[in-house]
């Protein structure tokens, strides 16, 4: 392998975050590109509202399960090996995909896509934060980083729905592979070998048992509405993940070699930052999740229209995203993180006010605060992380930041979607009362398969039955919002309360190793 000068890794540097930014869209684009097709799938593939959730979550879990893990080898083996070998994974998961023909397929071909994400997405910010070394322009990077992670998220749709006009439902995965092929071949000659000077050995048990606690907890969520919430198979399998994971965090503070020292969480520039991160991405994957469905199947537009329309909400996170990166370095983090939160607050509390009347011209206002909060908190937040770890441990902070992110918008699609289908599913019941056994029970699996049927049924039992679906997952859904609010909230609060206002001048702490003074405060001095 060739040995690049520090002259060369400089020169070469913007160039270098084009294509970490190229392998960072493709990913993101496709954590909700698969939302615009949700209502697709229920035609096609006759998918439930829990397999929806599944191949929404399946990709998030995959890869909130392995970033951690994929993060850390990064560290050891190299982060442009691990970045690589991600992007392979994840074109072959693709084009899987693409060529699924059940639910159940899919599904699996979703955990593919989501293992290659998992080495894709730390392996950028990782390599980002040690080929800028100059305070400032890593800021800035960060920003434009931030920027392309929050386009991505509302380009997805709008993307999906044109491909959706024009193609099979199998291009929004197959579209992908170009775009891997493009980034592998451009960063075979831009993008420099980074790793840690000093690895540590592998954690197989922290990887495992991370992986299961976390599967554990979020199964049991999106099955909840199916089995009841406090059913004896939601409740044992929440407390058996939970245990898991408590059993994982005893390891990880006791092991020479963890797969992350969770003691950089008593940092709390870290654990704000990362917190504030879930909490925004538990609140918007839970809402785009029931968005893409409200503005199909309740207010009737197509994909490409419902897609269209997500624009707004993509332009608003691009514009916002560059200047609040300058004004958290002139105000503070913590008044731009909480102040960011906190406007999502609004937008989500405002969408939970709306009915089966409501008109897209009040959901576009509400779209845009939500996307204008976004675009303030999530730069800030994501370079207080970054920021508070040496360049040793970049791909570790990196994993830590990306998980937060999986995790929350794992969470936010089982926890929301299962709020609202729960909802739906007791709110459409006396509509059915006199449909057959075997069509009820259909039409109480989702918003889509009821539409569709009421769209199939005689006249004025059709239009009963439509209306009588939409009024019920809108029910839902605002409560669901209000779930999302709350989150946003409560992530605004912990901003606020324990977030410093400035970073320590961009000084990073090193984390202790663990046989060295165990019980030291790894803590960012805050000016």
């Amino acid at each position: 392998m060739r040995t690049w000068t520090p002259e060369e890794i400089h020169s070469r540097r913007w160039v270098t975050l084009g294509v970490l930014c190229l392998s960072l869209l493709v990913i993101v684009v496709d954590s909700t590109i698969v939302n615009v097709a949700l209502p697709t799938m229920v035609r096609q593939l006759h998918a439930s509202t829990a397999s929806l959730q599944w191949v929404t979550d399946a990709y998030t879990l995959a890869m909130a399960g392995l970033l951690l893990s994929l993060g850390s080898l990064g560290d050891r083996i190299g982060r442009h090996r691990t970045l690589a070998g991600g992007l392979v994974v994840f074109g072959v998961g693709s084009a899987l995909a693409a060529l699924s023909g059940s639910a159940g397929e899919l599904i699996a071909s979703r955990v593919v896509m989501g293992a290659g994400a998992a080495a894709i997405m730390p392996a950028t910010l990782s390599i980002l934060t040690n080929v800028f070394t100059v305070p400032g322009e890593r800021a800035k990077a960060i920003a434009m980083w931030s920027a392309v992670s929050g386009l991505g998220v509302a380009v997805g749709p709008t993307l999906g729905g044109w491909l959706l006009e024009h193609f099979s439902w199998g291009s929004i995965f197959i579209v992908n592979v170009p775009i891997v092929v493009v980034a592998l071949v451009a960063g075979r000659f831009v993008v420099p070998p980074t790793r840690d000077d000093h690895p540590k050995a592998l954690d197989p048990v922290g990887l495992v048992t991370s992986i299961a606690g976390v599967v554990a907890v979020v199964y049991a969520t999106i099955e909840a509405p199916t089995y009841g919430w406090l059913s004896a198979r939601t409740v044992g399998v929440v407390t058996a993940g939970l245990a898991v994971l408590a059993g994982w965090v005893v390891y990880e503070l006791r092991s020479s070699h963890p797969m992350v020292d969770l003691r950089v969480f008593r940092n709390a520039r870290f654990s704000a930052a990362s917190f504030s991160v879930t909490m925004i991405f538990l609140a918007l994957f839970g809402w785009l999740f029931l968005f893409t469905q409200q503005m199909q199947f309740v207010l009737g537009y197509n994909t490409l229209q419902a897609g269209v329309r997500a624009l707004p909400f993509a332009v608003t996170i691009g514009a916002v995203s560059q200047p609040a990166a300058k004004l958290a370095a002139r105000v503070g983090t913590k008044a731009v993180v909480s102040t960011g939160l906190a406007l999502m607050a609004v937008g989500f509390a405002l969408m939970a006010t709306s009915t089966a009347h409501t008109g897209y011209s009040f959901l576009l206002v509400a779209s845009v605060v939500v996307a204008a909060g976004m675009g303030l908190a999530m730069a800030p937040a994501t370079e207080s992380i970054m920021g508070a770890l040496p360049p040793a441990q970049a791909g570790v902070g990196s994993a830590v930041n990306d998980t937060t992110r999986s995790l929350g918008g794992a969470l936010g699609v089982a926890v929301m979607g299962s709020v609202a289908s729960s909802i739906f599913t007791s709110h459409i019941r006396p509509a059915l009362a006199h449909v057959p056994a075997a069509v009820a029970a259909q039409a109480k699996t989702s918003v889509g398969a009821a539409v569709t049927i009421g769209h199939h049924a005689p006249a004025s039992l059709g239009a009963t039955l439509v209306d009588a679906a939409r009024h019920a997952f809108i029910t839902g859904a605002d409560q669901a919002m209000i779930v999302a609010t709350a989150a946003a909230l409560l992530g605004s609060f912990v901003a606020l309360r324990l977030l410093p206002a400035h970073s320590a001048q961009e000084v990073s702490v090193a984390v202790p190793e663990p046989a060295a003074e165990l019980d030291a405060w790894v803590a960012a001095e805050v000016a």
